[in-house]
């Protein structure tokens, strides 16, 4: 079988498009990154979410973020907003899907994959530069500049399944694929637990999706936010 490697966070869209790669028939390893990100409850949810799908492998790689900051999800002195706002969010974090994607594609070489799969999404989503389909498309030709395998004459390919498609579209094609949800981890600011805050972007998304899609959110809140 054809192998990819899969970029796992832990939420609901990274769990999508690996229900979205397997489908498609692909032998799936699936990273997740541990960068140094303050809601680190994500990490449990990917090792939940990766062990449902049965993967090939799962990996999570360490790195330091947080030691550059410059983001409300790498420095905990920069509040995560609780109301929505304009422009780039405080919650960007500076050059993240490129350094994700770049591991991912030193993986893929290793491996020798040709295919790379992120959930990145341009419709619901808070703004970030690096969730573009024109950002996908020029790391795409990166790829095949950058690497061995591309310069021998290999094609790297970047699949982005989700991009085009609304929260709602998202949850309602992951539900058809039988993802577990309530597995799933999207809040900024989710504690120890994996509860989520209920007021960030991603919450308000995530629970706008639900909605729309007509169907039982199972997102498990802080006790002080519970029902």
């Amino acid at each position: 079988m054809t192998k990819a490697v899969v970029l796992l966070s832990g939420g609901l869209d990274s769990a999508t498009t690996l229900a979205f790669a397997t489908k498609l028939g692909f032998t799936c390893h699936a990273l997740s990154l541990d960068y140094g990100q303050r809601h680190d409850a994500e990490l449990a949810a990917a090792q939940r979410v990766a062990a449902s799908m049965d993967v090939a492998e799962h990996k999570t790689i360490k790195i330091k973020l947080d030691e550059i900051g410059g983001s409300a999800l790498t420095d905990t002195a920069i509040p995560v907003p609780e109301t929505p706002g304009e422009g780039i969010p405080v919650t960007y974090v500076p050059a993240r899907n490129t350094v994700f994607l770049s591991l991912a594609l030193g993986w893929a070489e290793v491996l020798g994959a040709w295919d790379i799969f992120i959930g990145v999404n341009a419709v619901d989503y808070s703004g970030y530069p690096d969730c573009r389909p024109e950002y996908i498309q020029a790391f795409e030709k990166l790829a095949q500049l950058a690497t061995r395998g591309g310069v021998e004459g290999g094609e790297f390919h970047i699949h982005a399944p989700l991009i085009q498609l609304s929260k709602a579209e998202i949850i309602q094609k992951g539900l058809e694929l039988g993802v577990d949800y309530a597995q799933t981890v999207s809040c900024y600011a989710a504690d120890a637990e994996g509860r989520a805050c209920g007021l960030c972007d991603s919450c308000r998304l995530r629970a706008d999706g639900f909605h729309a899609a007509g169907v039982a959110d199972p997102t498990r809140y802080r006790p002080t936010l519970a029902g």
